[in-house]
């Protein structure tokens, strides 16, 4: 690179001159790769020479892009100095890395070469193409819908974007220079600097570049490097110049802000997640920004923090504004934001939140559509809108706009507007620099540049449009055959012609529907080359004849010549869709046109564009092509879009006299050939991969072959064997698989093709077809296949670098072939050299590429050459025309300048054809075929009248036969019959007619169902939905009529009744919370008489049982027992009662801001019932709960008067039917008393006849229900009316009609209705059957005179009958007088009814109205009241937890109580137990309160970790005992294993006992104060939970009456009508009503008065409640006085009980502590037991001593048994004695041997004494055990067992 000194400053303008050689672009691929390299050696320059290391550390910080939308920041330490700019601030380090960073900065002076950073084209390696190959020539389209692409550099020079360069626009010379993008990928947005001596071009591409050019020079100034991922969106300079804000478009939607000058990121960040359209700094605070985009605003700001500089973004709220995607906006001085809308309002933001939006008068928009821009110039707001309107606003008016009602809309009024033109859609628009004038360069949407004066004065001028383009893709482009002219059309309507030699734009026309076709018409048809052909979308086809306006004579008075005319010469529509393409054969003589209608239609050129006719196609067509010269035959080629291809020969041209029996012009006999593609890429690629598998394979057979041959000539033959065996073992490694054959489900679309040779054609396909060009040849023609399931195969194939994903689009070839031209889908142009006559395209390898239009939407739609291949024309969908020069430029500019044809002689004169205006006209075949259509229908109908007039003839000739017979006598006369010549004939006539009738029936059998289908739903819609039709009664001698209503069935609103949010049903926790007393009590009940009635039976069980003294005394004790407990638990209860009753005391206790409910409920009544009437359209009008009213509770309300209109309509409709049924009466009475009239005048003289009366009849219309009912003569009662109106027989057709209805209605009325008469009449019927069977009997005698008597019978005859005839006629007329009365008594109540039904018909469109607005605001309503529903229940769901665990807390802490007094309890009861002056008193409370190791039990059922938790938790326990134990053991030690010496064991055991009772009491007071912990815990959680939903409830309170302030502003605003009478109006001016009513107000006298009344009575309340307040007052001092007096004598009764303590017990106790502990029950229930266990050792004993009663009994009986044998033996004994004496007396010395006692008795001596001992033993213990029974503290011992067993 070289350096700024170095480089040739005035070279840059030449090297950037208008027709530079080196001006183009190349494909993104290759250009990726040139820009890569040059971007490397342009940094690794510029990092040499004026950058360090560090200052590149910014580019590998992605971080940012993940952080907060809204705070998202992302920045490099930096410092503020005093000139205000913004530098870095880098890592602290030593102070000579500092020196360094200041030393390697950007030199001011530093420049980089521009042809070295832009892109050039690509061109194939060693071809020889040069690379000037193509040369911009001129641009002349402009990308008009691009984003701000309109900018001023001086006030002469413009600049915008055209595809892949940026033109500078020189608007007094025209001239345009042209610079090219870097990275030829396109360019994205431009900016220019506030100074206009830079401008920034950010352009697209992978990591874009933002390249800094200094104007006038056009040299790169700086380039701005890693800003975003693919493309700009927007770039913009801050108002001193030394900042550039940037933001990208998708993906990453990254906004940076550069340091530009150092090429440095200031900060950078993710500006939002959709598209951002603009980014702008504050014109007055470079620290604020502003982005812009889809739906989305938002506002920045840096902001210095302690760790560094960040950008803190605040995204924009819409509250509840419809959210919009905001084009234009402006920052206000003060930090407020002005933005536009999509609907057309203006928004201002503050604090990022909508402050007003403004509109204009009478709430219409300031623009009708988006605001595209808004700008501050001159203290004024001007703003642009797309309906081509620029407005001045008042700035003081928009600054200080603020809101005035609910609405949020503020209306203001321009005070300048300026409409620019029509169908203009102004985008962006900058200001000219022009002292003294106000001049804007505004951009059109719709292709033009327009220059505005925006002075509004005198001398203001009108909106001039400089420059007119093409808007949107560019369709077409066709050039002249004879000169540098080129045409092009597009969707826009518009076709125009260039002068691309001169770079002119010549003319341009416009029509109703947009070209999609074009092609100019050769020189073998029209010489002068004066003629284009347009195809429209529409199908029509235009012939246009362009001719220069100066030729002309008539021109000569006007003031501006045109270089250019269109003259519309022909006009025909061939389609019914676009057409497509336009295609003259090689001779001339037929035009060909295709169609997307898949048609394609043949037309005589020589004829005047004459139709031949039309073939169709299997597809769309895209392309049509005539072969070449060089073929031999003239063939059409046509190239569908859905894989078709079909070759057409050359239409045969029909004779003029023949094309008038045609019916249609399609062509059916032409032998067409059809080529239907398939896909065969993925075969191809298949071969490639074979083909380059096996290269390798040969390469590598090569090398092992060239290692073994040199192994073998080193090594020797066994070296040589192993290589073969490892070369076996290579072999054997498989090979991957072969790509799979994959063809597509749908046919890619064929984008162009053209001829090679005959039968032969070359296509581009898109999709995954692409990147080849396929050789194609038709299949002989076979006119019995189907085309649609034949598969043909390309038969050779061309690849095609680089454009797998790029297909090509459209190609040309130069008039000798020897290059090809090609345009890509994204705007690239390829040209391929070939060699001479080379149609199969063997040299299809060497291009030249480049990017010209738009790489993301400039696909390359046409390309052309010009005549003579001097010139190349390309447009695309950018917008964009491009015309190069193939050679020098320098041989151009010698004379080169297009030449328009001169007109005709006699164009002028030529009148204009009519020209298709309608899309919906017919095209030429449809009006061929509806021309042949109607004239077989007239040719029909000629027919078929002439029949008709044979068979009248034939029918009057016959007609006349038998009227002939008629006359004739009747003997003369023929039969009926005789008329008929064979009867056969006529048999068979009927049943050719019944059978024709037959054939009939079930032709029109579904025509017949069908109309009655139609008839019933007719009847469904119409008739079924009414109760009845209109019944009019008509006044029999008056002309007054009533009328019923038409009375519809009741609406579906007085039905049904829909379920309103608003009706809520009580929740689940509120039944649970009605219903859960109600169980708990019962459960109570249920279990209290379960206990009941188990204690009932045991006690009934215990009646029958016989009761011992023992089980008395322990009963006595029980109940002893049982009462002092009961006894010290009603102290306690009385106690806790006691104090429950001061804790309610103390809680009904009323705070300082308390309030009585019934004084509350009092004021809500007050407010709601006051009498204040609130007009329902005041701001501040709140709609009470009862008022709101919602579309469920309106239809409610229409459906209540639609019911009560239905039966009023009702009521008065069976009032109609009775006066109708009574009119019956009166006919059918009229009818008898007019027979019975008639019959007395059939006996009076004829002189004494009064006139007779009309018999009424019934109207139809008061029988309408008859209407529908007709039969066989009713049919033929209508032909035959018919026909006597045909034959125009009035008189008699009305005779006939109403004596055919009259007869009707009497048939019909003859049956049971005829019955129907009433006596009256029957008897008076009766009585003139007497008189008409008197005078036939009268008369059958001969006339004689009369005699006196028979005369004076006949005179009192006569004056009967003529009093008879006269009471029948005034009968008569008083019927007819009494209907007419009903009638019209009936008719004024139907006026009355009417006026009601106006008026309900009135509300009831106001409810409905009402209804409507209502159902549009249901579903937010309904959301609303849901979210408030819910809360209100999660609130309540909340509280009632709350105070469950209130309840639940409540209990714990009682149950802790209770524990607590029975640990106290224990401790008294064991301390009585003690007794007081025990020595063993403190060892043995030692031993109770000693805390000791407890072995928990684990639970059997569990898991193995809930064991294992057990067991943790048991450890740490054992832990703390034991530590507690070890604290405890430092105190004493002691042994509580052993009771000592001396100490009663008994409490000794008592201790350990209730040691264990105190532990478990522990135990329990532990978990329960655990549970309590919890309880509060969920307790706090959630009262604080029931705070957020208050809070949030109250919000959505709050929202839903505001929106229902909403709903009632919009129910305001309907309309009501209230009808009044004058005096009912008492807003008069001057005696007069006003014109305008607006201010008055509706208002009932009784709801005044009762206001008025109102008044009085709150005067009265407000004295009265001023009295009450006094007294209240003087009561709450009495109050205050009676509390101190209580408090007194409580405090002299506090010192009198505390000396009654002291006293009596010597200290202060606490009585409920001494009540409490009054009754010891573990003592007594030791009590119970002992003498429980007194009882039964009492028992035992008894039994005992029955034992040894009888024992001793038994003893005694033994004793008196024994003494009894003592004395037996005593007596023997002494009886031996005696014999002893004797025998010793005879024997004195044999007697020795018996002397002393006997061992026997010793024995059993022994036995009886051991025994008594042991009896003496056992009475000792049993006596000691009833003394230690008998104490009151002994403890029982087991019996003591005897050593020896009993026997």
């Amino acid at each position: 690179m070289k350096e700024p000194d170095d480089q040739d400053t005035d070279g840059g303008r030449s090297e950037r001159s208008k027709s530079s050689g080196s001006q183009s672009r190349a494909s993104s691929q290759y250009a990726s790769r040139s820009a890569t390299k040059e971007d490397d050696r342009i940094l690794e320059d510029v990092t040499d020479e004026t950058l360090t290391a560090g200052e590149g550390s910014y580019l590998g910080d992605d971080d940012s892009y993940g952080e907060d939308l809204e705070r998202s920041s992302n920045s490099l330490q930096d410092d503020r100095e005093s000139t205000g700019e913004f530098r870095h601030l880098e890592t602290p380090g030593s102070a000579e890395e500092e020196a360094e960073l200041k030393i390697k900065t950007i030199s001011q002076s530093f420049f980089y070469d521009y042809m070295e950073l832009v892109s050039i084209p690509y061109v194939s390696p060693n071809s020889g193409i040069p690379l000037e190959l193509l040369i911009l020539v001129h641009s002349f389209g402009y990308d008009c819908n691009k984003r701000a692409n309109l900018q001023l550099l001086d006030s002469n020079t413009i600049m915008y974007i055209a595809g892949n360069q940026l033109i500078l626009l020189n608007l007094k010379t025209k001239e345009q220079i042209y610079l090219r993008s870097s990275s030829g990928t396109g360019i994205g947005a431009i900016g220019v600097h506030t100074d206009k001596t830079y401008f920034a071009v950010a352009e697209k591409g992978v990591s874009p570049k933002i390249i800094i050019y200094e104007y006038p020079s056009l040299r790169p100034y700086r380039i701005l490097r890693d800003g975003t991922d693919l493309v700009y969106a927007y770039v913009d300079f801050n108002y001193s110049g030394t900042l550039l804000a940037s933001v990208g478009g998708n993906p990453d939607h990254t906004l940076t802000i550069w340091n530009w000058r150092e090429e440095q990121p200031i900060l950078r960040t993710k500006a939002f997640s959709q598209e951002v359209f603009k980014v702008t700094f504050n014109p007055e605070e470079d620290a604020q920004l502003t982005t812009a985009g889809s739906g989305h605003i938002k506002f920045w700001e840096m902001a210095v923090t302690f760790t560094g500089l960040k950008l803190q973004g605040s995204l924009g709220r819409f509250g509840k504004t419809t959210t919009s995607d905001i084009e234009g906006y402006m920052e206000l001085p003060d930090g407020k934001v002005l933005s536009g809308t999509e609907w057309g309002n203006m928004l201002v933001w503050e604090a990022g939140l909508i402050k007003v939006e403004l509109c204009r008068v009478k709430s219409k928009p300031c623009h009708q559509g988006p605001i595209n821009q808004i700008m501050l110039d001159e203290g004024e707001v001007i703003t642009i809108g797309s309906d081509g309107w620029v407005r001045i606003w008042d700035f003081e008016t928009i600054d200080t706009a603020d809101v005035i009602d609910e609405t949020g809309l503020l209306e203001i009024e321009p005070i300048n507007e300026l409409h620019v033109d029509k169908n203009v859609k102004l985008y962006s628009m900058i200001k000219m620099n022009d002292a003294g004038n106000n001049f804007w360069l505004a951009q059109d949407s719709n292709g033009a540049i327009w220059k505005l004066d925006l002075s509004f004065s005198n001398i203001t001028q009108d909106p001039e449009c400089l420059f007119s383009f093409h808007s949107g893709a560019i369709k077409a482009v066709a050039v002249s055959p004879l000169t540098y002219l080129m045409a092009t059309t597009a969707l826009d309507c518009a076709i125009r012609i260039y002068d691309f030699a001169s770079c002119t734009p010549l003319a341009h026309v416009k029509f109703n529907q947009g070209g999609t076709a074009l092609a100019w018409v050769p020189r073998v048809v029209s010489f002068t080359g004066a003629h284009i052909i347009v195809g429209f979308e529409d199908g029509v086809v235009r012939v246009l004849e362009l001719y220069d306006p100066k030729g002309l004579t008539i021109f000569a008075g006007r003031k501006k010549y045109l270089d250019a005319d269109l003259h519309l010469k022909h006009v025909f529509k061939p389609h019914t869709a676009h057409v497509t393409a336009l295609a003259f054969e090689r001779d001339g003589e037929i035009l060909a046109t295709g169609s997307k209608d898949k048609t394609v239609f043949f037309f005589e050129v020589e004829k005047d564009y004459k139709p031949i006719g039309y073939i169709t196609t299997p597809g769309p067509v895209c392309q049509l092509q005539w072969s070449p010269v060089s073929h031999p035959e003239s063939t059409l080629l046509i190239i569908c879009e859905n894989g078709y291809v079909l070759e057409a020969p050359f239409p045969t041209i029909k004779e003029e006299v023949e094309d008038h029996d045609l019916v249609s012009y399609e062509i059916k006999d032409m032998c067409i050939k059809c080529f239907h593609f398939s896909s065969v890429k993925s075969k191809i690629l298949q071969l490639i991969e074979i083909e380059k598998r096996k290269k390798r394979k040969d390469l590598k057979e090569k090398e092992k072959e060239e290692r073994r041959k040199q192994l073998a000539a080193e090594r020797g033959e066994d070296e040589e064997t192993e290589f073969q065996e490892e070369e076996e073992e290579e072999e054997e490694e498989e090979e991957e698989p072969l790509p799979e054959i994959f063809i597509p489900l749908t046919p890619c679309h064929i984008l162009c093709g053209f001829y090679s040779e005959p039968g032969k054609f070359w296509v581009s396909l898109g999709g995954y077809d692409s990147g080849f060009l396929y050789h194609c040849e038709f299949p002989p023609c076979d006119k019995s296949s189907d085309i649609t399931e034949k598969k043909d195969e390309p038969l050779d194939f061309r690849f095609l670098e680089d454009t797998e994903d790029n297909p090509i689009h459209t190609i040309t070839f130069s008039l000798n072939h020897d290059m090809m031209f090609c345009g890509l889908q994204d705007g690239a142009i390829r040209i391929y050299i070939l060699s001479p006559n080379d149609s199969s395209l063997k040299t299809l390898e060497n291009y030249w590429h480049f990017n010209v239009h738009d790489n993301n939407y400039g696909c390359v739609n046409s390309i052309s050459t010009s005549f003579d291949d001097r010139f190349l024309v390309t447009t695309g969908a950018d917008s964009n025309i491009f015309v190069f020069s193939i050679f020098s430029i320098f041989e151009l500019r010698k004379t080169f300048r297009a030449k328009v044809p001169s007109p005709r002689l006699g164009i002028e004169t030529e009148p204009t054809p009519g020209d298709i205006e309608d899309p919906k006209a017919y095209s030429i075949e449809n009006a061929r075929r509806k021309r042949e259509h109607d004239r077989l229908m007239k040719e029909v109908e000629e027919i078929k009248s002439k029949k008709r007039e044979e068979l009248k003839a034939l029918r009057n000739q016959f007609q006349k036969l038998l009227e002939m017979n008629e006359e004739l006598p009747k003997h003369m006369q023929f039969k009926r019959t005789d008329f008929e010549i064979d009867s056969k004939i006529r048999a068979e006539i009927n049943r050719r007619t019944a059978f024709k009738i037959q054939q009939l029936e079930k032709e029109l059998a579904w025509e017949k169902e069908k109309h009655q289908l139609g008839l019933r739903k007719l009847q469904n819609r119409f008739h079924d939905s009414l109760e009845g039709d209109i019944i009019v009664v008509h006044a029999i001698q008056s002309d007054h009529k009533v009328s019923s209503y038409r009375l519809v069935k009741p609406s579906k609103y007085s039905k049904s009744r829909r379920i309103s949010q608003f009706d809520r049903r009580t929740s689940k926790m509120e039944r649970f919370e009605k219903e859960g007393t109600g169980r708990k009590d019962s459960q109570k009940e249920t279990g209290g008489n379960n206990s009941i009635q188990e204690e009932s039976m045991i006690e009934k069980g215990k009646e029958f049982r016989p009761k011992t003294l023992s089980q008395i005394m322990v009963d006595n004790q029980i109940e002893k027992t049982r009462k002092l407990i009961l006894k010290a638990e009603r102290a306690q209860h009385k106690i806790q009662q006691r104090k429950k009753e001061w804790e309610e005391l103390y809680k009904s206790k009323p705070a300082d801001d308390y309030e009585d409910p019934k004084d509350v409920q009092a004021i809500k009544e007050a407010q709601l019932y006051m009498g204040d009437f609130n007009l329902k359209t005041a701001p501040d009008y709140k709609i009470p709960e009862h008022m709101r009213i919602n579309a469920a509770k309106k239809e409610e309300e229409l459906g209540q008067l639609d019911s009560m209109t239905h039966s009023k309509k009702m009521h008065f409709n069976k009032s109609i039917l009775s006066l109708r049924d009574l009119k019956v009466a009166v006919i059918e009475e009229i009818q008898c008393l007019v027979q019975e009239l008639k019959s007395i005048q059939a006996i009076l003289h004829e002189s004494k006849h009064i006139p007779i009366p009309e018999i009424p009849q019934m109207y139809p219309e008061e029988v309408p229900e008859k209407r529908f009912y007709y039969d066989e003569d009713t049919l033929f009662a209508f032909k035959h009316k018919h026909k006597e109106n045909e034959s125009e027989k009035a008189p008699q057709t009305e005779q006939t009609g109403s004596i055919s209805f009259s007869g009707g209605f009497l048939k019909l009325s003859s049956g049971k209705d005829g019955d129907m008469t009433t006596r009256g009449s029957l008897s008076k019927s009766a009585r003139a059957s007497t008189f008409g069977l008197d005078i036939p009997k009268f008369l059958e005698f001969e006339k004689a005179d009369p005699t006196d008597v028979e005369l004076e019978i006949m005179k009192r005859n006569e004056i009967k009958h003529m009093y008879m005839q006269q009471y029948l006629a005034n009968r008569i007329k008083e019927l007819i007088v009494t209907f007419d009365a009903e009638l019209r008594l009936l008719r004024h109540q139907k006026l009355k009814l009417d006026t009601q039904m106006k008026l309900s018909d009135l509300n009831h469109v106001t409810l409905f109205q009402e209804m409507l607005l209502l159902k549009n605001f249901e579903k937010q309503e309904n959301i609303l009241q849901e979210r408030v529903t819910s809360l209100d229940k999660e609130e309540q769901e909340m509280q009632w937890r709350i105070n469950e665990t209130l309840k639940e807390m409540e209990e714990k802490k009682n149950e802790i109580t209770r524990l607590q007094d029975q640990e106290k309890a224990l401790y008294a009861g064991f301390q009585t137990a003690i007794g007081e002056n025990n020595k063993f008193a403190n060892f043995l409370m030692k031993v109770l309160k000693k805390k000791i190791k407890r072995v928990k039990k684990k639970e059997v059922e569990g898991d193995a970790d809930e064991d294992e938790e057990s067991d943790e938790s048991s450890e740490e326990e054992s832990s703390l005992e034991s530590t507690e134990d070890e604290s405890g053991s430092e105190d004493e030690v002691f042994d509580d294993s052993i009771c000592p010496t001396n100490c009663d064991v008994g409490l000794f055991e008592l201790a350990l006992q209730l040691r264990e009772k105190r532990l478990d009491l522990e135990e329990a007071l532990v978990e329960e104060k655990k549970i309590l912990d919890n309880l509060r815990k969920e307790y706090d959680a959630l009262s604080r939970k029931v705070k957020i939903v208050g809070t949030n409830l109250n919000a959505a309170e709050e929202a839903l009456e505001a929106y229902q302030r909403e709903k009632q502003q919009q129910l305001n605003e309907i309309l009501v009508v209230v009808p009044l009478k004058l005096h009912q109006i008492e807003h008069v001016v001057f005696g007069e009503i006003p014109s305008d009513l607006s201010g008055t107000l509706v208002f009932s006298n009784g709801s005044l008065e009762r206001l008025q009344n109102r008044i009085v009575q709150l005067q009265e309340e407000n004295s009265k409640q001023q009295k009450l307040n006094r007294e209240w007052r003087e009561r709450r001092k009495q109050l205050i006085r009676e509390k101190r007096e209580i408090a007194k004598s409580i405090k002299k009764m506090e010192e009198t009980v505390r000396d009654l303590m002291l006293s009596k017990f010597g200290r202060v106790i606490d009585l409920a502590a001494l009540q409490t502990l009054s009754v010891n029950t573990t003592l007594e229930e030791l009590k119970i037991k002992k003498l429980r266990k007194e009882l039964l050792n009492t028992k035992e004993m008894k039994k005992w001593e029955e034992k040894i009663a009888q024992v001793w009994w038994e003893l005694m009986m033994k004793t008196k048994e024994h003494t009894k044998k003592l004395h037996q033996m005593n007596d023997l004994c002494i009886e031996k004695k005696k014999l002893d004496s004797q025998l010793n007396t005879l024997q004195n010395q044999q007697g020795n041997a018996f002397q002393g006692p006997r061992k026997a008795d010793i024995v059993a001596k022994a036995k009886v004494t051991e025994l008594i001992q042991l009896q003496a033993e056992r009475i000792v213990a049993l006596k000691e055990e009833i003394a230690l029974l008998h104490r009151k503290d002994g403890f029982a011992l087991p019996p003591i067992q005897p050593p020896q067993a009993k026997r």
